[in-house]
């Protein structure tokens, strides 16, 4: 029992909680900085060649988890130690606090109260009197009263002492929402051309939905960088009925029914050609890494019989495309929609390139629970900046003084600089009152 007492005061101590903070920091800068969720290939191709800090290839990044850090064992674990260390810690510590400070704490003579933070003596001729002018002060100010003949107890901000409570709850309900949406959560990123659509299976691989792509266009800035990207999108049912239509844009995504799609990215996915009296093709183009980054295009073959191909690359649907022979050597240029290029005697026209939108779908059903559990801890800590303050006050008729001292748990000054102005305000009432006593 007593092994198990020191390990839960181990788990609930505040510098295992700071570390763990620390350290689930630290990962999820991991998670950041390191792609995730790619494939395998796509790691050892980034870092075979060239590790990650000199040290992590691909095979370490995928044995470590770090492709899908927040969704990673470790991670997981990390959550749920530091969501049981806060648990202890609110049991041990927090709700024990809560229930003292719900207590009144009667002190029966001045010595108890001269030991206080705050302590002052009021000499006067009417120490009971007084003892009353200071519970009326007290309670106008809307103070928590308890008066046992001789001696007065007072509250306030006792709500303060519910907010750690309440932030150590919220993390925990964050931190549950957060591994319940990367265990059960999906992930779904596609590039789709206008005109296309894409069929959303359940786990039982039924149709649940289609969502299908009527139109996207990029807006760039004068010198053709992208600046927006916008996708006009439909929902249909299982049975082809809409469901929706919206459009949706770089930080204006589509929610429904706990789904979210989010427009992500662009592509170029066809390009339309004629070659001579050739009637119009559209060939799908193709990412060209080793050209550049954004480069995209395709071989395109001028004979007949597929010989004399040229490469057709471009890095924007408005053009220019270069054309290249077959020996890497710059043919020429070609804008969409304007005038041929000649090649090996056949003219060469480029009708349009058709972009696709990069859509990313996510649904995450921890998403309300992390919400909530923002909500909580926000209002935890709201809370936890309202002062407890506690007051008490006995009347000593035989030594003729009012003896009053406080405490309070934040902010100490404040209510030592409140306490003068009490005793002031209540020692000018009893002036006032007397000679009305004395007359009557």
């Amino acid at each position: 029992m007593r092994a198990l007492s020191r390990l839960a005061a181990w788990i609930s101590d505040l510098r295992l909680a700071i570390g763990l903070l620390f350290v689930i920091a630290l990962a999820s800068g991991l998670g950041t900085i390191i792609p995730q969720q790619e494939t395998a290939d796509a790691y050892h191709q980034a870092y075979d060649a060239k590790p990650w800090l000199g040290l992590l290839d691909g095979d370490w990044i995928l044995k470590l988890e770090l492709d899908h850090v927040y969704a990673s064992n470790w991670f997981l674990a990390l959550l749920a130690w530091l969501g049981l260390s806060l648990v202890l810690c609110s049991w041990r510590r927090q709700w024990p606090a809560l229930q003292a400070s719900l207590r009144w704490i009667d002190y029966r003579s001045s010595r108890q109260l001269s030991k206080l933070s705050l302590a002052e003596s009021l000499p006067t001729a009417q120490p009971r009197t007084d003892l009353d002018a200071l519970a009326q002060l007290l309670q106008n100010q809307h103070w928590q009263l308890k008066i046992q003949g001789d001696r007065l107890a007072a509250r306030r901000g006792i709500l303060g002492r519910v907010g750690p409570l309440l932030v150590h709850a919220g993390l925990v309900v964050l931190m549950v929402g957060a591994s319940w949406g990367a265990l059960a959560g999906q992930r779904l990123e596609r590039f789709l051309a206008p005109g296309h659509d894409l069929q959303l299976l359940n786990q039982r691989g039924v149709n649940q939905m289609t969502l299908a792509v009527d139109s996207f266009r990029i807006e760039r800035d004068p010198a053709g960088r992208p600046e927006q990207f916008r996708s006009e999108l439909r929902l249909l049912d299982a049975e082809g009925k809409p469901l929706q239509r919206s459009q949706i844009s770089v930080n204006h995504p589509l929610r429904f029914r706990g789904m979210t799609v989010y427009q992500a990215d662009w592509s170029l996915a066809a390009i339309t050609v004629q070659l001579g009296r050739s009637p119009l093709l559209q060939l799908p183009l193709r990412s060209l890494p080793e050209l550049g980054e954004q480069v995209w295009g395709l071989a395109l073959p001028t004979r007949p019989d597929g010989s004399e191909p040229v490469l057709l690359a471009l890095s924007s649907e408005m053009g220019p495309i270069d054309v290249y022979s077959a020996q890497a050597q710059l043919i020429g240029q070609i804008t969409p929609g304007g005038e041929p290029l000649e090649i090996g005697g056949l003219p060469l026209k480029v009708i349009e390139v058709m972009p696709a939108s990069g859509l990313l779908l996510k649904r995450d059903p921890g998403v309300p629970l992390v919400y909530g559990g923002f909500a909580i801890a926000l209002l935890g800590g709201g809370l936890s900046l309202i002062a407890t303050r506690q007051l008490w006050a006995i009347a000593d008729d035989d030594q003729g003084q009012l003896h009053v001292g406080g405490l309070c748990n934040r902010n100490l000054t404040a209510l030592a600089n409140e306490l003068p102005l009490l005793l002031k305000q209540l020692k000018a009432a009893s002036e006032l009152s007397s000679p009305v006593a004395g007359r009557g």
